[in-house]
């Protein structure tokens, strides 16, 4: 079969032919139906995560049910689901609680994840581990699906742990509307009814928050963005920044327009650091680093696509385009989630 394969970091992915894989005890042979590129593979490609290859890449997945391992019970084959993406040991008390993300042996689990440590689903078939990391569709088209394992769910996660600020009369900033941006602010628009202000350098991706819901959009590149949002949200301040980017300027703008008492969720990995001094950020504020979110929340978000209220931007391309996929992505000429199908 076709896969997209980490080599070791610094070289490009490869497209190679490899045996097709037979699910062991426990186990569940899942036939792909589309696999999301994410920006955090980029990461991964460059080396700046410490993952020994080689391994198929690919993270977010969904597809349906091949065929059952061993001693899997309550599936069968022809079942469609989406793979629930950070793997814990799945005993600990966070990963009991359905917080994988946030296992508490992680740094001695030698994997991730499929597609990160593991073999992932960019690929004709995957192999998940164990039924637990399913999660059933009903009418949803795999390939459209499967980006919402992590480009949904990371901002679902980020966004449900800051519900007690999301208040009617709150306001909600957005930096960067790409792929998980852009499921932010469907999210914001169908969970809560705080003022949405998207900010982003690209004008076609404000454009597309406009359509999404967002009321306010701003180009954060512009040296005015600061004041402009703190004239919009006067002395109350932003109640809840959202950085899907995490670059140095966009960590500086959210911190110096949230208001006291406020959250600035930090998602992107772009290498920035939140500087603090007496007063600044202001008094309350709660600074975070939400990372993935739950199987639980999973469920939720699936729910929420079920019922029409958000939809993934995707674009579909062949396994064998990865390469030149990345290569765009790296450029930023991704719109919405570019997802690979088999």
């Amino acid at each position: 079969m076709k896969a997209v394969r980490f080599i070791e970091g610094g070289k490009p992915p490869e497209v190679v032919d490899i045996a097709r894989p037979e699910p062991g005890p426990g186990e569940i042979l899942l036939k792909i139906g589309g696999a999301g590129v994410c920006h955090s593979d980029l990461h991964v490609l460059d080396g700046a995560v410490p993952f020994k290859g080689p391994f198929t890449l690919g993270h977010e997945n969904a597809g349906w049910i091949e065929a059952l391992g061993q001693g899997v019970e309550g599936w069968q084959e022809g079942d469609p689901v989406a793979v629930y993406g950070p793997w814990g040991c799945g005993q600990c008390h966070h990963c009991q609680t359905s917080a994988e993300n946030y296992c508490e042996r992680h740094a001695s689990i030698p994997t991730m994840g499929g597609g990160l440590g593991s073999d992932g689903g960019m690929a004709d078939y995957m192999i998940v581990p164990d039924s637990r990391l399913l999660v059933p569709l009903k009418g949803l088209d795999p390939s459209d699906v499967a980006p919402l394992s992590d480009a949904a769910l990371t901002p679902y996660h980020a966004i449900k742990a800051a519900m007690p600020q999301l208040t009617p009369d709150a306001t909600v900033l957005v930096i960067g509307v790409g792929g998980l941006g852009h499921m932010a602010v469907q999210i914001l628009k169908a969970t809560t009814g705080a003022r949405i202000i998207a900010a982003d350098i690209d004008a076609g991706k404000l454009d597309h928050a406009r359509k999404l819901g967002a009321d306010i959009t701003i180009d954060s590149s512009d040296k005015t963005a600061a004041d402009e949002i703190r004239d919009l949200v006067g002395g109350r301040g932003v109640a809840v920044a959202l950085d899907f980017v995490g670059a140095q300027p966009t960590i500086d703008l959210a911190a110096s327009v949230v208001g006291r008492d406020s959250r600035l969720s930090v998602v992107g990995l772009a290498g920035g650091v939140v500087k603090y001094s007496a007063d600044n950020t202001p008094y309350g504020t709660q600074v975070t680093i939400p990372y993935w979110g739950t199987r639980a929340e999973l469920m939720e978000v699936i729910a929420l696509a079920e019922s029409g209220r958000i939809k993934a931007q995707v674009e579909k391309h062949a396994l064998a385009d990865a390469p030149e996929v990345y290569d765009r992505l790296r450029e930023g000429k991704v719109n919405g989630r570019a997802v690979l199908v088999p």
